[in-house]
């Protein structure tokens, strides 16, 4: 069982997989159609935001390495979990490049 919340029109706008203190939650089959739908909804909704954040993540790393290259910042001023998240990134980029330089089928020679 599930429990949403639906505005005046009836259309659910909250879901919930435990009981919530107030009245105006009901209780809904995890198989209801419309229960299922706001549920695709929403996961889709959030797939949107969790690109732009991947996005968004990537256009700040590369504008902290233009600051540190052009010695605007020193990466010593980042805070140390910044510059060890950095560098893990950096890393993982590093590695899932050279991995594309040969795939299966190639051969080194």
């Amino acid at each position: 069982m599930a429990y949403v919340l639906k505005n005046p029109k009836g259309q659910i706008i909250a879901a919930s997989a435990t009981e919530q203190p107030n009245n105006q939650w009901i209780q809904i089959d995890v198989t209801d159609k419309d229960y299922i739908n706001f549920l695709e909804h929403a996961l889709a909704e959030g797939d949107a935001f969790r690109e732009s954040d991947i996005q968004l993540a990537r256009v700040l790393e590369d504008v902290i390495t233009l600051l540190v290259e052009r010695n605007i910042i020193r990466f010593t001023d980042l805070p140390e979990q910044a510059q060890k998240r950095l560098n893990q990134r950096q890393s993982m980029r590093h590695q899932s490049q050279l991995s594309g330089i040969l795939d299966e089928n190639s051969e080194l020679f």
